[in-house]
């Protein structure tokens, strides 16, 4: 038995998780709202304030899908709850970071600046403090797209492993390498 799906999933005051005919789970709370679709083998029942996901076998499949879901439905209920939030910095000489608005001006060292636009779902903050690296700050109630589109700004410059310069998150260690004059 999933020790992560037997878990049952306390519901907050102020949030309100219904699930439909077309098994649908809806989370609704004071910072938004979020559904997802569950398989139709999987279901949720809502009772005594909290949730609970249930399986109808132990095939592998369905023991799969039984952690996956609680994981993803206990995700949106802490979502609406408290949000997400994810910190990107960035280190390397002449790395800077704007944004108006949800459009996000980055300078990595390439020949032009790189224009990434951040989802309408998701708030954007860069802050540039003297002799400090620039950071990003994305927040939002839903962790996978938070979690998505962080990688996606990460990747635009990856940190390297000789000097570390790239964009990488928050508390993020790179391993170094030596290079060839460690090697003589």
């Amino acid at each position: 038995m999933s020790r992560i799906g037997k878990k049952p999933i306390e519901i907050p005051s102020g949030v309100t998780v219904t699930v439909n005919a077309e098994n649908v789970i809806t989370v609704k709370g004071a910072k938004g709202e979020l559904k997802q679709t569950m398989d139709r083998d999987i279901k949720a029942e809502i009772k005594d304030g909290h949730v609970d996901i249930v399986r109808p076998t132990d095939q592998i499949r369905h023991r799969a899908l039984h952690g996956l879901y609680r994981s993803l439905v206990a995700n949106m209920v802490k979502g609406v709850t408290e949000g997400y939030q994810k910190k990107l910095e960035l280190i390397g000489v002449g790395f800077k970071a704007s944004n108006q608005g949800n459009l996000l001006d980055l300078a990595l060292g390439y020949s032009h600046n790189i224009i990434f636009e951040i989802p309408k779902e998701l708030k954007v903050a860069t802050a540039q403090e003297k002799g400090e690296n620039p950071k990003i700050t994305l927040d939002g109630v839903d962790k996978q797209l938070i979690g998505q589109v962080a990688a996606k700004i990460r990747g635009l410059r990856k940190p390297e492993p000789y000097k570390g310069k790239g964009v990488r998150y928050l508390g993020e260690v790179v391993r170094k390498k030596a290079g060839k004059a460690a090697g003589k």
